[in-house]
């Protein structure tokens, strides 16, 4: 068994609550739209294309998904309104899967990446830090030894709450302070992470939103001095994005992937806001898998993203 281990009955029930403001938002919209209707028409379908886009699924992949529902009203020739949401469920699930989107129940790292490499991006206040530290939760709850890199040093709080972070998950945390060399912390952490035979080097990168040349120069110049000591270092760059920005997050994720080979996307915030519906959204427009969703403030609540338990999360009724 992987090291996350299977999906636990705590774990669902927080994905139930970090979900619920948007699963109750798209119920409602959903119960009102088939109100007096039999079967799946154009009106509901138009309505239902509405719904979707109002809950930040995005414009592009919420016409995917109606002419899915359109192709299998055509072909089943009748569609009861009672069956929608299982629909939505089955059509939403399949998207996903066809992004790279898997169930990570057995999740593990490469027996042949060690120390694994982790690189972290996204703009400030998306959550970033704070993400890395649940994520070096996880993984020490794993029984995996991390390392953290505190690499975005041109805020100072970003350095000091990655110390905190690092104390309060028991991790160490390799910092050389503000306004220092980022490519200087990152060689020093993986160096480390070689030294202490760690599982994991996670490394934090700056959350400015600069010019892209220069995004991409800081982010070549920290995989190159990485690359030092593990040529196909880092093995995971890992974009973090604020679910409950809804389409700012779509044009954060845009930028990044123009910056960096985006690998993995962990998207953060998602327990107070009814746009949950962007997950789906940014899976399907980037073709990224969703590998983190953080549903709550508590380190447990960053949970490994499960394409069927999140469906069933957003479509289940209350």
């Amino acid at each position: 068994m992987g090291i996350f281990g299977f999906f636990s009955k705590d774990k669902k029930e927080s994905l139930d609550q970090g979900l619920q403001k948007t699963s109750e938002s798209i119920f409602s919209k959903i119960s009102k739209a088939v109100v007096g209707k039999s079967k799946v028409d154009e009106d509901v379908l138009d309505q239902l294309e509405e719904i979707l886009i109002t809950s930040d699924v995005g414009v592009e992949t919420t016409i995917k998904i109606i002419r899915r529902i359109e192709e299998r009203v055509s072909k089943d020739k009748y569609l009861n309104t009672a069956e929608l949401d299982t629909i939505l469920r089955e059509e939403i699930a399949s998207l996903l899967e066809e992004n790279n989107t898997q169930d990570l129940l057995d999740f593990d790292i490469p027996a042949n990446k060690k120390p694994y490499v982790i690189m972290v991006v996204g703009v400030n206040g998306v959550g970033k830090t704070t993400t890395i530290g649940k994520l070096a939760n996880l993984f020490k709850n794993a029984g995996k030894s991390v390392v953290l890199g505190a690499a975005d040093t041109f805020r100072a709080a970003a350095v000091d709450q990655l110390i905190l972070l690092g104390n309060r998950v028991g991790v160490p945390v390799v910092s050389h302070g503000m306004n220092t060399d980022p490519a200087s912390v990152a060689f020093d952490a993986v160096k480390q992470g070689l030294d202490s035979g760690a599982d994991v080097v996670i490394v934090d990168t700056a959350g400015r939103l600069h010019t892209k040349v220069n995004l991409m120069n800081e982010l070549s110049k920290i995989k190159r001095v990485m690359q030092k000591f593990i040529p196909d270092a880092p093995h995971e760059i890992l974009l973090v994005l604020d679910g409950s920005t809804g389409q700012n997050a779509f044009i954060q994720a845009k930028e990044f992937t123009k910056a960096t080979e985006i690998s993995a996307l962990a998207i953060t915030k998602l327990d107070g806001t009814a746009k949950g519906g962007v997950v789906i959204g940014i899976s399907d427009q980037f073709k990224i898998p969703v590998k983190y969703i953080g549903v709550g403030e508590k380190m447990t609540d960053l949970q490994i993203f499960n394409r069927k338990e999140f469906v069933d999360s957003l479509f289940k009724k209350k």
